[in-house]
């Protein structure tokens, strides 16, 4: 017996809901064939709208609704239905007045019939989004709630599982990015169920939260893969939207990469007539041309046209942002904005006031601009603690940071350059965080990690689906646990003076995107020093490189030649960094240090004039003398734990140990059997001073997710944030954990800066692989000197002399 119309209206929705729109196609047909009923005709219309405009053909599906809305004789609830579905088609379009009349008809309508059904919840949704589009928010989540309210009366919830999913949207855009992860975290399982075209439409919002939250190398990848799923649905519109969000995670990066990207979505939305859309990829590539080419005359005209054209669609603040950019070159009056205005967009107005102000000559206004931007990026950063968030939301302040760097470089003032460095080093760490309690749910996550981590070896495990879905949820758990406790206060000049005692100096580099100085601080007063960032990049260009052969190639011919070329880098670092840092404090005795990310890779250490010389690489002066002195005393507890596959680990820390013995200090090995994550962790908590050996792996992508090998698995960073009591001063003896990644210009973020974070007051760890008979001896060395009451920084630099031995070792934080 042949299908009714009816039941073949029902597949062909449910068809078109999972996104198989041939099927859908053929289904709708049918059904349209078998009834003369024109409200069951009209319903049918309206969803052969909706396939037409998923599959690339907006226009014709704007008429068909169009079309079935004009036939006579409708009833009301048809109508309703008809008016949501033509405003869901006129919001893709980016007619968004036209489309919030429709669906408010529609709403309307539901609402004055009683009819609290999915159809009503439907067209809530969609207003809402409409909404969000205008940056209408509170409204917004009005209709949202109100949403979930029908969906969880009616049990509908693969729909509940999407209002909820876009409440973390308008979370996003009101700047609340951990409720955001936190709700579409949780929703994407649901949502995933359905299809992989829904999953990917989860993903495209998600991507827009890594986005925004600095996470660009994530936030990129997952767009990638986002607009090829689209593409091989043929879902034109879909894919043009993703193309467009990657071209404006690309924007501060790689512009000339967001300029190509703009312009393919801006044709993609021209060919489908979507000349909203069309405009606002065309904005992002008019901003995109401007950074990458920013002595070019601005076509001043193409700004002015793409500005209207977003007002006429509704996107007034993408418009407000685009009349800024054309402003940046000095002409013309800056468009007002409010409190109200999203954060992101008032930050782009210091932005160009701060380089209105630089064109001009007038660098203390710079300098208030890019100050004020910082001081209103600080108060968001206070919603929210976690280190990973914290340190790639700097994103949003890198602009505003070299602006007031290359001003204050300009002004050639030591207290106004101090000042700026201190900034610069805050920047990632102004909040400070109130580490959550114990998480068991993470620590099962964790652990499911570290098993898919030793299933998937020798593959890219972090490609795995289920590795990404873990990921996602322990970045989701650790950004919702870890609150903030406040901002920590910057020491200016003269106060830091004053705390210096007269064998100490500061040597705090500084760089400005295009310039390298420092300033050298001692107790009797500051110099500002200009270095040449051409002949330190000369150096340090394939440092590391050399520093790995080195670590490998001990002895022999391509030994020999592997020193002689890394004596050489180092002699014109030390030459170029060092020396004259040095003679504008020629009485110090000690050093703290300050360096930006782009001095990230510099081994210390191991610079001739280093020699003997304790230093310590401070996270900023402000913390390391704003706290006063660390009250070291004798410790009383010492942990050391031997990662398996390392040959000498076991010799390394039973050495080290023995610099222990007989001083009535307690001594805790784990051997490498012995040695899993969970004693580990309760040999850190239990420890003044932790010593591990073990192979280390630094996780370029997210720094979090570093960590050692262990007996069963990895001890991830995040693992870190788990112990209850951190040591005092903890040794990293494994490949790489002194490393870190460069964020944004400035910051740095690696597994050194974890434990600090956590409360760790110094860690000593290498940037490179260091051999493991060096690492033995060297650090047994430094034992020595910590048990005989020896500071960190003093321990090593006395180690290294007693020893004769080269290595990239250094003092993290406190050294002191």
């Amino acid at each position: 017996m042949p299908l009714s119309a009816n039941e073949l209206h029902r597949r062909g929705v449910e068809a078109a809901n999972a996104r198989q729109f041939t099927q859908a196609r053929r289904t709708l047909d049918a059904a349209s064939s078998r009834t003369e009923d024109p409200d069951l005709r009209a319903r049918i219309d309206g969803t052969s709208a909706y396939v037409l405009a998923q599959t690339g053909q907006p226009a014709a599906a704007e008429q068909l609704c169009r079309h079935a809305l004009g036939r006579s004789g409708l009833r009301s609830e048809t109508i309703a239905v008809l008016s949501g579905q033509l405003g869901v088609l006129l919001m893709h379009a980016g007619t968004l007045a036209e489309a919030e009349v429709e669906l408010s008809r529609a709403i309307d309508t539901f609402t004055a019939i009683g009819d609290e059904t999915t159809e009503l919840a439907n067209c809530l949704m969609n207003r809402s989004v409409v909404r969000m589009q205008q940056r209408e928010l509170d409204t917004c989540v009005e209709d949202l709630r109100r949403a979930v309210a029908v969906y969880e009366a009616n049990g509908d919830q693969e729909p509940l599982a999407e209002a909820r999913h876009n409440l973390g949207y308008a979370a996003l855009l009101g700047g609340d990015l951990v409720t955001a992860l936190t709700l579409m975290t949780r929703s994407r399982p649901t949502l995933a169920a359905i299809s992989d075209l829904a999953a990917a439409i989860s993903d495209l919002d998600r991507a827009e939260v890594l986005r925004d939250a600095g996470l660009t190398t994530e936030a990129e990848a997952l767009l990638g893969r986002v607009a090829a799923e689209f593409g091989a649905q043929r879902m034109r519109q879909a894919r043009g939207e993703a193309e467009f969000h990657l071209a404006r995670s690309l924007l501060r990066h790689d512009p000339s990469g967001a300029e190509r990207t703009a312009r393919t979505a801006a044709r993609r939305f021209t060919a489908l007539a979507n000349h909203s859309w069309a405009a606002r990829a065309e904005a992002v590539r008019l901003e995109a041309r401007q950074r990458a080419k920013p002595h070019r005359p601005l076509d001043a005209s193409a700004f002015a046209r793409t500005a209207r054209a977003l007002d006429h669609a509704g996107f007034r603040t993408e418009a407000t942002g685009l009349r800024l950019t054309a402003r940046r070159d000095g002409a013309g009056r800056l468009p007002p904005l409010d409190d109200s205005a999203p954060t992101p967009l008032r930050l782009r107005a210091h932005e160009v006031r701060a380089a209105r102000a630089a064109a001009r000559g007038r660098d203390r206004d710079a300098l208030q601009a890019a100050a004020d931007g910082l001081e209103l990026l600080t108060a968001w950063q206070q919603s929210f603690g976690a280190l990973d968030l914290q340190a790639s939301v700097a994103m949003h302040g890198a602009d505003l940071m070299y602006a007031g760097l290359s001003a204050a470089a300009r002004l050639h003032d030591p207290a106004t350059l101090f000042e700026w460095s201190e900034r610069a080093r805050h920047l990632s760490q102004q909040v400070a965080p109130v580490r959550p309690p114990r998480d068991d749910s993470l620590a099962m996550d964790l652990a499911e990690l570290r098993m898919l981590r030793a299933e998937l070896a020798g593959a890219d495990w972090t490609t795995d689906a289920r590795v990404r879905a873990l990921r996602d949820r322990v970045r989701e758990r650790q950004w919702a646990a870890t609150g903030s406790g406040g901002t920590r206060e910057r020491l200016g000049l003269a106060e830091a003076t004053a705390l210096l005692d007269p064998d100490t100096a500061v040597l705090s580099y500084v760089f400005t995107g295009s310039a390298l100085h420092a300033v050298a601080v001692t107790s009797s007063g500051a110099t500002v020093v200009d270095l040449s960032w051409s002949r330190v990049q000369s150096a340090l260009d394939g440092l590391r490189a050399d520093l790995d052969m080195a670590a490998l190639t001990r002895g022999g011919l391509m030994g020999a030649v592997t020193a002689r070329a890394l004596s050489a880098r180092l002699a014109l670092l030390d030459a170029e960094l060092l020396a004259p840092l040095l003679s504008a404090a020629p009485s110090a005795r000690r050093l703290a240090i300050t360096a930006p990310g782009a001095l990230g890779g510099v081994p210390w250490a191991m610079l001739p004039g280093m020699a003997g010389v304790p230093f310590t690489l401070a996270t900023s002066v402000s913390r390391l003398l704003g706290s006063g002195a660390v009250a070291r005393g004798r410790p009383s507890t010492i942990g050391f734990a031997a990662g398996p596959r390392v040959p000498r680990a076991g010799e390394e820390v039973r050495r080290a140990a023995d610099a222990w013995s007989g001083g009535g200090v307690a001594t805790r090995i784990l051997e490498s059997g012995e040695a899993t994550v969970a004693a580990a962790t309760d040999l850190a908590s239990n420890s003044d001073v932790l010593h591990i050996a073990a192979h280390g792996r630094h996780a370029v992508d997210n720094p979090l997710f570093s960590g050692f090998e262990l007996a069963d698995g990895i001890l991830f960073g995040y693992d870190v944030d788990l112990i209850p009591r951190v040591p005092a001063t903890v040794i990293l003896s494994a490949c790489e954990l002194g490393r870190s990644s460069v964020r944004w210009g400035e910051e740095a973020l690696g597994m050194t800066r974890v434990w600090l974070h956590a409360g760790a007051d110094c860690v000593i760890a290498a940037p490179v692989a260091v051999p493991d008979e060096v690492a033995a001896e060297l650090l047994s060395a430094v034992h020595i000197g910590l048990s005989e009451g020896a500071t960190p920084a003093a321990a090593l630099a006395r180690a290294t002399v007693d020893t004769g031995l080269s290595a990239p070792f250094q003092c993290h934080g406190d050294g002191f």
